[in-house]
């Protein structure tokens, strides 16, 4: 995974079964697609008025995770294809030393005035092959 961060696990997160609330699990996703967007410097384009967003996410479930613990969440590309960003998410807990939770995401890349998909910046692409260079043989495709 080209992006991993660590998240504290929060108290209030938990529920009334005592372990994590399935919601957050999509913070999680969300703050580790941040942070790999920061790495490519995202604000920039967005302030030209396009970007990614948000088509579809989902998560699979595969281990409590209680206060306290520490999380790392992964999160890599699966393939490019055209304007469609196919994104994966892992979440390792520290406590338990085991994976707890897998999900992806469907991205598109898109034009925030026109309110359309648009082709992806050229150099945004640049740089997404450089942050993963595997990436590459299912763009050209």
């Amino acid at each position: 995974y080209p992006v991993v961060i660590e998240i504290p696990v929060a108290w209030g997160e938990m529920d009334a079964f005592q372990h994590v609330n399935n919601a957050c699990y999509f913070r999680y996703f969300e703050s580790a697609r941040v942070k790999y967007f920061e790495n490519l410097r995202m604000a920039e384009y967005i302030r030209q008025g396009h970007g990614w967003i948000l088509a579809q996410t989902q998560a699979r479930f595969l281990a409590p995770v209680t206060y306290p613990d520490t999380l790392s969440v992964g999160i890599r590309s699966l393939s490019l294809q055209g304007s469609r960003l196919n994104q994966e998410y892992v979440v390792w807990s520290h406590e338990t030393s085991q994976v707890v939770a897998r999900g992806e995401g469907l991205l598109v890349y898109f034009d925030y005035r026109a309110g359309k998909p648009r082709p992806i910046a050229e150099t945004l692409l640049a740089d997404m092959l450089k942050l993963e260079p595997g990436l590459a043989a299912v763009q050209a495709g």
